[in-house]
């Protein structure tokens, strides 16, 4: 039920967690929240959760959605992608490479900023990445925003765990 204005397919992610050794080596860093609890945005974040899932999306070019009468509750207006480019580490986003990348795709959808009311955002729950992430996000898309149309940030993290190759589809 989501159309896109490009080609019509079928994306899909899947992460299963098979060997502890990731988690140990994660958890002996220091990444993993030791509570358990993935707090994305919260000044309680302590690190991130590991998960398992799958997900998977079927596209419809808008056009054979509209012609079929399909149900349409999302539109993939555009899209971006980007490396995130040299940070102090792995669990440290680059703010500047993150701003283009958004920039990027507000280009590719022709739109501004003030259009976008919610993103859902990776917000791990670490307590450096997840600030990283929320000052690029003010950088801009805070630009024109008018004072009452606020932009909703969240990330479904908290409640599933970071479900590595199947969090983007999540």
């Amino acid at each position: 039920r989501i159309a896109q204005r490009g080609l019509a397919g079928t994306k899909g992610g899947v992460n299963l967690i098979l060997s502890p050794d990731a988690m140990i080596l994660f958890s002996k860093w220091g990444m993993m929240a030791p509570d358990g609890a993935c707090k994305s945005f919260d000044a309680d974040a302590d690190g991130f959760v590991r998960a398992e899932g799958c997900a998977v999306i079927a596209l419809k070019r808008l056009s054979d959605a509209m012609a079929a009468g399909d149900p349409i509750l999302a539109v993939i207006r555009g899209s971006a992608v980007n490396s995130d480019g040299r940070s102090s580490g792995l669990t440290v986003p680059n703010g500047p490479a993150q701003e283009a990348l958004l920039r990027k795709a507000l280009a590719d959808a022709g739109l501004k900023a003030a259009d976008i009311d919610y993103v859902e955002a990776h917000g791990t729950g670490t307590p450096l990445g997840d600030p990283i992430e929320v000052e690029a996000l003010g950088a801009v898309m805070g630009v024109g925003r008018p004072a009452g149309s606020p932009l909703r940030v969240g990330s479904v993290k908290t409640n599933l765990g970071h479900t590595e190759a199947a969090s983007g589809l999540a």
